[in-house]
């Protein structure tokens, strides 16, 4: 009996902080997050603005891209929150999107990977935080694997149009 051909391997997923260089993928992504779930059409002017001012400042946030054969396919954006209750920072995870082409090949999972790694080594980080959309149960399911938790709150906001 012939035996069978090895099975090809998938490249590996590389997690790496995003750059200046970055900026295009960074919007293109950010406008389709807000298409995506919110069916919400972005201005892309300010969009870029918002995308640059953290790619100039570390006190904003960071964005970590995601990389399969140098080509970037996901990305997400950590920013701090101060808790008085714990005496650290929560980092929350925002702005998280994988290309819809290698959606359940790891992709999240190694920034997920890659945001736990350095937040542990950071210290001072008390945990990790994200919302999201109430529908989106494929993320929600994603997200427990990973060994988060649903918390009991619910966000609010008051929108100022800038």
């Amino acid at each position: 009996m012939p035996s069978k051909p090895p099975r090809a391997r998938r490249p590996a997923v590389t997690v790496r902080p995003a750059t200046p260089a970055d900026l295009d993928v960074l919007v293109r992504f950010n406008a389709a997050i807000a298409k995506e779930t919110e069916d919400r059409t972005l201005d892309m002017k300010r969009l870029r603005k918002g995308t640059r001012a953290v790619l100039a400042s570390s006190a904003r946030g960071y964005y970590l891209v995601a990389a399969i054969r140098s080509i970037v396919v996901g990305q997400l954006f950590i920013t701090y929150e101060w808790s008085d209750w714990r005496n650290g920072v929560f980092w929350w995870i925002q702005s998280v999107y994988v290309e819809p082409s290698v959606r359940g090949r790891g992709v999240y999972r190694a920034l997920h990977a890659r945001v736990l790694r350095d937040a542990r080594t950071h210290g001072g980080v008390c945990g990790l935080r994200l919302y999201v959309e109430k529908e989106n149960e494929a993320a929600q399911e994603a997200y427990t694997r990973l060994g988060m938790t649903m918390t009991p709150y619910r966000v609010y906001e008051q929108d100022f149009v800038l």
